[in-house]
């Protein structure tokens, strides 16, 4: 409904009659904020367990949507968001691969308007930090008519492919160069983390056009488009995020299922006649050496969320300090539901260490050898996931 109702009707409206909208009220800033692979009740507004106090907030001041359709991958979804069209419309029907065949390129159409070619002309400064998504060509020396940067964005943070490792993600783009989490100049915090990098670019982005519109009088609006790679595998997240769930779901799929059935009934999401559907597995069939690991992808996967909650806060806070919050409508989806792929789950690997990463040295694979400090990352049931040396779905 968000995708192919509200927004593109809203934009309609700005391009319409921009100085009509002027003459009521200041245009509004936009922010869209997606996340990706997670579940329609994995946010605590929707019935989930796991603390997410920053979509809460918004959604009570907000709207709740009960009814909302994505394409169920990612590609297509990004694809249609940003366009308003069909995703076959818009070139990108299923992923990111050429099938040579009418909607399958794998590549955003230029049949296609993104929002921020569409926005641009009526005066909006358009930024985006995140997974970008839609288009086959991926690293910097391929073309790059499909980037953010030539499809009406400003500024870009993020990377171009649909995942990676969140403490050396393959892709990392700053504007149209290729960078590493250690040789970008403009953002060095003392630990990376995608996620945190996401929200703290996007948070720059924010200050710099307010800082930028004071310096030259101008009152000129900005769409801000924030796509998260959070919860997406691999689930990588820090040890302290993590620390917080520690034994929060030790009684299993089943329980945590019924409890949030029965909060979203509560809660009017669900009409109270519906039944709880099936789970793929049991609890009770798990191996025991596997509970801890099986609990431990659990605790890593909401810390992942919380995380990027936290991040959604600092946006608001950072809009609320410049003085941009009440002038600024945000918005949040997800791309699809809880991923389904059974990445790094199968046989254990191992390999030898290596010299760490230089400086400037890319990543060139979306599910890495090494972390960045030479250490094998290795995969398979039993090996706990959340450190970079790790790689699980």
């Amino acid at each position: 409904m968000l995708i192919r109702c509200l927004l593109p009707a809203f934009i309609a409206l700005i391009l319409a009659c921009p100085s009509a909208l002027a003459q009521d009220a200041p245009r509004p800033n936009i922010i869209l904020i997606m996340s990706d692979d997670m579940g329609y009740s994995d946010v605590g507004c929707y019935g989930g367990e796991i603390p997410t106090p920053n979509l809460d907030a918004l959604a009570m001041s907000g709207l709740r949507y009960t009814q909302f359709y994505n394409t169920g991958r990612c590609c297509p979804t990004r694809a249609s968001l940003l366009t308003g069209l069909y995703a076959h419309q818009a070139g990108v029907g299923r992923m990111t691969g050429n099938d040579n065949l009418p909607g399958y390129q794998g590549d955003l159409g230029f049949n296609a308007v993104t929002i921020a070619e569409a926005l641009k002309p009526a005066g909006y400064s358009t930024y985006m930090s995140g997974k970008w998504h839609v288009t086959r060509h991926l690293t910097g020396d391929k073309p790059k008519y499909n980037w953010p940067r030539q499809r009406g964005f400003d500024r870009f943070y993020g990377t171009i492919i649909g995942a990676g490792s969140f403490f050396d993600p393959w892709t990392l783009t700053r504007d149209n160069t290729p960078i590493t989490p250690d040789n970008d100049p403009l953002y060095q915090p003392e630990v990376y983390h995608y996620t945190d990098a996401i929200t703290d670019n996007a948070a720059m982005f924010i200050t710099d056009h307010a800082n930028n519109a004071e310096a030259q009088g101008l009152d000129k609006p900005f769409f801000l488009y924030m796509a998260y790679t959070a919860p997406h595998w691999p689930m990588h997240a820090l040890p302290e995020d993590i620390a917080k769930f520690k034994g929060k779901f030790g009684k299993g799929y089943e329980h945590y299922r019924k409890q949030r059935f029965e909060r979203m009934k509560e809660l009017g999401l669900i009409k109270e006649g519906w039944e709880l559907s099936g789970t793929v597995g049991a609890w009770s069939e798990i191996d025991p050496e596997l509970v801890e690991w099986e609990e431990r992808c659990m605790e890593v996967y909401a810390a992942m969320i919380y995380q990027m909650d936290r991040g959604i806060g600092k946006v608001v806070k950072t809009l609320k300090d410049t003085g941009q919050y009440e002038n600024t409508l945000i918005l949040y989806l997800h791309d699809n539901g809880g991923c389904h792929e059974n990445m790094g789950r199968r046989k254990q690997t191992n390999r030898e260490p290596r010299e760490p990463y230089a400086k400037d040295e890319l990543q060139t694979r979306m599910v890495p050898l090494h972390s960045r400090v030479g250490q094998p990352v290795r995969q398979g049931k039993g090996i706990m996931p959340g450190p970079s040396e790790t790689y699980h779905g």
